[in-house]
């Protein structure tokens, strides 16, 4: 092993990381799937959503935030990791109104992947369906807050040039809403709104005047379940 390598194992699989990763980045690295929703790219991470749980130690850690030890044992695909993550979907989905047929960003929506991947077909809790409008205001940018489910990818990822935040979130609890800085002109321009629909793991954020470029069934996910020769 090299130096500045760590090795621990996952499912019983001995894995090779590098240190300062955490369990996700060293999972994946070893080909391994650890689901994930609020970590993206070389964002730091939050552990909001904690869909990647693991098991170490007999205790559940959010996989992102968790930094990968020597010698660590994980435990990672386990019926009672799969149905707790499985429980989390089932909770975004109902809280919010997730209409995939009408949606953008079906086929490119990574909480829909989940849903398919794990099979979630009708969910065990009862669809809240919270009233909430869609807020148009911005030249380039539609919000549907009831598709949100409050990662803060978009606060942590899209930053004006001098380093602060754009997006932002207001209120507490079940009422937290993205709030967007639209005195800045950084914050309402075309660039923006594209970046903030690419790095939003849902239909949450919007381009305007982009809809259907890529048409259904060619998109990133449906190409995915093709190659895996699975039906939608």
């Amino acid at each position: 092993m090299e130096q500045g390598q760590i090795s621990l194992t996952i499912d019983g699989k001995e894995c090779v990381a590098k240190e300062g990763q955490s369990i996700v980045q060293a999972a994946r690295e070893n080909g391994l799937f650890i689901p994930t929703l609020c970590d993206f790219r070389s964002l730091s991470p939050a552990g909001t959503c904690r869909v990647c749980t693991v098991k170490v130690g007999g205790r559940f850690v959010p996989g992102c935030t968790s930094p990968a030890v020597n010698g660590m044992v994980v435990e990672n695909e386990t019926a009672e990791l799969t149905d707790l993550r499985r429980a989390l979907v089932e909770m975004l989905i109902v809280e919010g109104n997730h209409m995939c047929p009408s949606c953008e960003k079906s086929g490119n929506c990574e909480l829909q992947e989940l849903a398919h991947h794990y099979r979630i077909v009708v969910p065990r809790y009862p669809f809240l369906f919270p009233v909430q409008k869609v807020e148009a205001r911005m030249a380039h940018l539609f919000i549907e807050h009831k598709r949100c489910i409050q990662c803060l990818r978009c606060v942590r990822g899209v930053r004006a040039k001098d380093g602060h935040e754009i997006f932002g979130f207001m209120r507490r609890g079940s009422d937290v809403r993205i709030t967007v800085d639209v005195t800045d002109p950084e914050a309402v321009s075309e660039a923006t709104a594209k970046k903030a629909m690419e790095i939003c793991p849902v239909g949450a954020l919007i381009q305007k005047r982009v809809g259907f470029r890529v048409p259904i069934g060619q998109r990133r996910f449906d190409r995915k379940h093709e190659k895996d020769g699975k039906q939608l």
